[in-house]
């Protein structure tokens, strides 16, 4: 139980927010806010000061966080070692992804290969999956984000265009071919922040000058592919994420579209633990090695 709260504790502290906190967790609010109730009132010790819907640490939160810190990062270590121990007969992968294009079939090889295998598939957007890398909670990342650090064992799966899909009675769906002008007065339905179509689609509109009719941010990808199929509006999508559907039409970009890398990284000090170079060698073959 103690380490249940310290640990509800530690999210709440390190992430400021306790809805975050709860879903980082896979519990609810009222449970983490009764973990770190019970946790203060056993020690009599007040962890947070508490004003309107703000959290802020104590004096004694503040000393506590680097000790939780330090026991968490020891029970990842320790669920890592047991996950990754003994032969490729037992244990545990956990994988994020942006997109099931690359994954999947790599899943679907793994499993083959190692059926007794558990995997588990986290999905988000590059900049989440990227920071559940980094923070132990997957064991490898799909991202089309490119980062170069020395932490992080990094290969290319692939390169993909960036499209426009339009519904077919939209006004652009006669064309096969468009520049980024066309969209001017458009309603362009785009991911949320941090997602990388949505930075490469933003970046391509500002060099062209052109600000679209309006904007309607859509938190998923499924989401805004059933919102182009309603006649919602027009989105850029990677070219391998079009569905099949004959509503929808899709337009390329003339002059050369924005191109998204897919990568998969993992971290460099865990590269050679056996489930985790079991997965990535079975990409390796496809792929490319992009640290040098």
């Amino acid at each position: 139980m103690l380490i249940a709260q310290l640990k509800s504790f530690f999210m709440v502290a390190r992430i400021g927010s306790v809805t975050q906190a709860a879903k980082r967790l896979g519990l609810s609010q009222p449970t983490i806010t009764a973990q770190i109730r019970a946790l203060e009132e056993a020690y009599g010790v007040e962890l947070f000061h508490r004003g309107g819907r703000r959290l802020a640490l104590s004096d004694a939160g503040l000393t506590l966080l680097p000790k939780v810190e330090t026991l968490v990062q020891q029970e990842t270590e320790i669920d890592f070692f047991l996950r990754h121990s003994g032969d490729l007969r037992t244990g545990s992968l956990r994988i994020g992804a942006t997109a099931p294009y690359y994954v999947l079939d790599l899943i679907r090889r793994f499993s083959a290969r190692y059926p007794a295998i558990d995997v588990t598939v986290e999905m988000g957007n590059s900049q989440e999956m990227l920071n559940a890398l980094q923070e132990y909670r997957v064991d490898v990342a799909m991202s089309s984000n490119f980062v170069d650090d020395p932490r992080l064992s990094r290969l290319l799966l692939g390169v993909d265009p960036l499209v426009l899909v339009v519904h077919r009675t939209h006004p652009l769906a006669g064309r096969t071919e468009i520049t980024p002008a066309a969209l001017a007065g458009c309603r362009l339905l785009m991911r949320e922040a941090g997602s990388t179509t949505r930075i490469a689609t933003e970046q391509m509109l500002a060099e062209a000058n052109v600000v679209p009719g309006s904007q309607m941010e859509i938190g998923s990808r499924e989401s805004i592919r059933e919102a182009v199929v309603r006649n919602l509006g027009v989105s850029v999508i990677a070219l391998h994420e079009v569905p099949s559907h004959a509503d929808l039409r899709v337009l390329h970009f003339t002059g050369g579209s924005p191109q998204l890398h897919e990568y998969m990284y993992c971290l460099r000090e865990r590269r050679q633990a056996r489930l985790i170079d079991a997965f990535v060698s079975l990409a390796e073959p496809a792929g490319k090695r992009t640290e040098d």
